[in-house]
C-alpha cells in the first residue's frame, strides 16, 4: 500500500477500507510516516470526515496500536464513564467508589486537564504519594483486588492516539468530530472497559457548546463503542454554570468528600447518582433506575463509598488520612472575596469565564507542561436563580500567587449577572441516549 494515495482518496472524500486505516496506523506507530503527511490526513479528516463503519474501523485500529488491558480474569462486566469536560466536574471522584462499592468492577484510564482546571489524575495528586502512573500489570492488580482504579494512560496503550493529539492542537483539527470521538473510545477500548457511559457536557463551559453538537458527538461515540461490542450510554448535562460550589483540584477533592459523606451540594449529588445508576444497570448490579439511586445511597449512607475511596488511594500508594480532613483542602496563602454590585436574583454564572478565573489563578494549565497550583481556585457562593444583595460575597479566589490571585479576580467579575425578576435554574439532565 501507498500513504499518499490512502491521503489522497481521504482527501477526495472517498471511504477508507479496513486494510487501508489498519496499515495508516501501523506505519504511524512505526514511526515510518512524517508529520507533514499525518497532518495531510489529518486535514482530510477534519473537512470531509469518516463514515460510521470507517471511523468504527479508525478507532478499532487505534485502541490496538499498543498494548490492551486484560482484564477478563475478573468475572465482573467492566464499567467505566467518560466526561467530556466541565467545569466544577467532580463526578468521577464520587461515582466510581459509589459503583465500585456497590458491587460494579470500575477501571478508568484517566487524564490531566488542559485548560480550566485539572482533570481527575490531578485532583487525586492532592493525596501524598498517590500513584497515577501504574504500569498494565499494577493497573491490573489493582483493579482485580479492590475492584476500582483510576489510573493514567501508559505509553504503551494507544500510542497513535499520543502521536496524533500532539499534532491536532497544531493543525487546528482539535474539534474534528471524528477525532474526538475515535480518541475518547479507542482509549476506552484499550482500557480494557465491558461497558461504557459517556457523558457529553452542553454550554458555555463545554467544549460542546450546542445540543447538536453534544448530540452529534454523543450519538457517533454510541455507534462506534456498539460496533465494536461494548455497551455504551450516553447523558447529555448542562454547563452553563459550574458543578457544585468548588472549582480547583483540591477544593473539588473536598467538595466531593463532603459528597461521599452526605453534605455534598445537591447538583452534584443529583448527576453523580443518575450516572452511578446507570453504570449499576450496564454492570448488571441492577434492572431498576430507582433501586440502582437507592442502592448508591446506601453506599453513601453506610461509609461504604467512602471506605472504598480510601481502599484504592491506599492501593495505588497514596495517604487517605486527608479524607477525615477535607478542610485541609480549603486553604491557600492567598485569597480574595468578590462581591456582587447589585441586588436582585443571579441569572447567569458563566461557566467558561469562571473556569478561566480559576486558570489564571493557577488552577488549569495553558500548556500540556505547566505546573498546577493544587491550592488555586473559586469557590462560589451563588448558583443561577439565587436572591443576591449588593455588597454580598459572590465568589472567593483561591491562589498561592497574589499576582495571579488579581488576574483571575479582575477575570471573574464578567461571570455574573443578576436580574430584577427570579429565574428557573437551568435543567442538569438534558437527555438520556441509548
Amino acid at each position: 500500500m501507498n500513504i499518499k494515495k490512502i491521503i489522497a482518496k481521504k482527501r477526495d472524500c472517498l471511504k477508507l477500507e479496513k486494510s487501508e486505516v489498519d496499515y495508516f496506523i501501523a506505519e504511524l506507530v512505526a514511526g515510518k510516516i512524517p508529520d507533514y503527511q499525518i497532518t495531510a490526513m489529518l486535514m482530510a479528516i477534519y473537512i470531509n470526515g469518516m463514515e460510521p463503519k470507517e471511523l468504527s474501523h479508525f478507532t478499532s485500529a487505534m485502541a490496538t496500536s499498543g498494548s490492551v488491558l486484560d482484564l477478563h480474569a475478573i468475572q465482573r462486566i467492566k464499567v467505566d464513564k467518560h466526561s467530556t469536560g466541565g467545569v466544577g466536574d467532580k463526578t468521577t471522584l464520587i461515582v466510581a467508589p459509589m459503583v465500585a462499592a456497590a458491587g460494579a468492577c470500575v477501571a478508568k484510564l484517566s487524564g490531566k486537564g488542559l485548560a480550566h482546571t485539572g482533570g481527575t489524575l490531578d485532583k487525586l495528586s492532592v493525596f501524598p504519594g498517590f500513584r497515577t502512573d501504574l504500569s498494565l500489570l499494577e493497573f491490573e492488580s489493582v483493579v482485580s483486588k479492590t475492584g476500582l482504579v483510576i489510573s493514567g494512560q501508559t505509553d504503551e496503550l494507544v500510542p497513535a492516539d499520543k502521536i496524533l493529539y500532539s499534532l491536532r492542537d497544531a493543525t487546528s483539527t482539535v474539534t474534528s468530530l471524528p477525532l474526538i470521538a475515535s480518541s475518547i473510545m479507542s482509549k476506552k477500548i484499550a482500557g480494557g472497559a465491558d461497558a461504557i457511559l459517556l457523558d457529553v457536557k452542553v454550554g458555555s463551559g463545554a467544549s460542546t457548546r450546542s445540543k447538536d453538537q453534544a448530540y452529534t458527538l454523543a450519538n457517533t461515540m454510541i455507534r462506534i463503542g456498539k460496533s465494536l461490542n461494548r455497551r455504551t450510554h450516553a447523558i447529555l448535562s448542562s454547563m452553563d454554570q459550574p458543578l457544585g460550589y468548588t472549582v480547583g483540584n483540591a477544593l473539588e477533592v473536598s467538595e466531593a468528600i463532603d459528597t461521599l459523606m452526605g453534605n455534598g451540594p445537591k447538583d452534584v449529588l443529583s448527576l453523580s447518582l443518575q450516572v452511578g445508576s446507570i453504570m449499576l444497570e450496564m454492570a448488571g448490579i441492577c434492572t431498576d433506575r430507582q433501586e440502582a439511586i437507592e442502592l448508591l445511597d446506601t453506599q453513601i449512607k453506610t461509609g461504604a463509598a467512602m471506605e472504598k475511596w480510601a481502599e484504592m488511594i491506599e492501593a495505588q500508594g497514596g495517604d487517605a488520612s486527608l479524607l477525615a480532613q477535607p478542610e485541609q483542602l480549603r486553604r491557600a496563602p492567598h485569597q480574595s472575596d468578590l462581591k456582587a454590585a447589585e441586588t436582585g436574583f443571579v441569572s447567569r454564572m458563566d461557566a467558561r469565564v469562571i473556569g478561566e478565573a480559576a486558570m489564571l489563578a493557577g488552577a488549569g494549565r495553558k500548556e500540556k507542561n505547566d505546573q498546577i497550583d493544587l491550592q488555586a481556585g473559586v469557590i462560589l457562593h451563588k448558583k443561577i436563580s439565587d436572591p443576591v444583595v449588593a455588597g454580598e460575597t459572590v465568589f472567593t479566589i483561591l491562589s498561592s500567587d497574589p499576582k495571579k490571585l488579581h488576574f483571575a479576580a479582575t477575570h471573574l467579575q464578567t461571570a455574573i449577572a443578576v436580574s430584577e425578576e427570579p429565574i428557573q435554574p437551568p435543567v442538569l439532565v438534558i437527555d438520556e441516549i441509548f
